[in-house]
């Protein structure tokens, strides 16, 4: 169930909590040049702060790492769409034009943004900042927002001081739709599943799952 940061409350059934909505393509309109474009707008965009690292096992990648993991597991009822995968590869050596050009072009293809945050996400000067402004001031994409090291997400304002400036900035703002959740499988899979562009509609940049979600997923007695 899902927690709003307001006293507004909405009632959902376990069969809402639990159940996975059935897959399938839907289409968002977007405009480009004052052409009408068409998008298949079916992916999860994976944010993360690569910490300006070349050993991935030195950054936050590793928690995307383990996303594909899951992804890849037949043993594990788990399957992401992942938008880096649609679009053309980004090395390192990428001129920031064409990384930031391929950036959009994954966000467009996008339903929703699952952006990994803990406590070495630079406030300034990453990438991240980046695709965070983008999803939400161009692509109006809600954002899932996952921390490693958590059992459980029930205090959003007590996580303030991992947030980029771009989302601290804008998390407040009226339109922005967001959920914080634990970095565990079953609360992502669920938030992936059910908050997105054609999905469910959260209420603020400030939801989180309740204390009873955690509990029955096995996190918290």
């Amino acid at each position: 169930m899902v927690q709003f940061n307001n006293d507004a409350r909405r009632a959902l059934s376990e069969s809402d909590i639990y159940n996975t909505p059935q897959k399938a393509v839907f289409k968002a309109l977007a405009w480009s040049k004052g052409d009408l474009i068409m998008a298949n707008r079916t992916g999860t965009y994976v944010a993360f702060d690569g910490l300006g690292e070349t050993d991935p096992a030195k950054s936050d990648f590793k928690y995307y790492a383990t996303i594909q993991a899951w992804s890849a597991n037949k043993n594990i009822e788990f399957n992401i769409t992942n938008s880096h995968e649609k679009t053309y590869a980004v090395r390192d050596s990428s001129a920031k034009a064409t990384l930031y050009a391929r950036i959009q072009e994954r966000l467009r293809a996008s339903k929703n943004m699952l952006v990994i945050l803990t406590k070495d996400t630079r406030y300034t000067g990453s990438v991240l900042s980046y695709e965070i402004e983008q999803a939400i001031d161009n692509y109006k994409i809600p954002l899932i927002i996952a921390y490693p090291g958590y059992s459980a997400i029930c205090d959003v304002d007590a996580l303030s001081n991992l947030w980029p400036k771009t989302l601290a900035e804008r998390i407040g703002n009226a339109g922005v739709e967001a959920i914080h959740i634990a970095f565990k499988k079953e609360p992502i899979f669920d938030a992936i599943s059910r908050f997105y562009v054609n999905g469910e509609h959260l209420s603020s940049g400030k939801n989180y799952y309740n204390r009873q979600s955690y509990i029955d997923w096995g996190f918290v007695e």
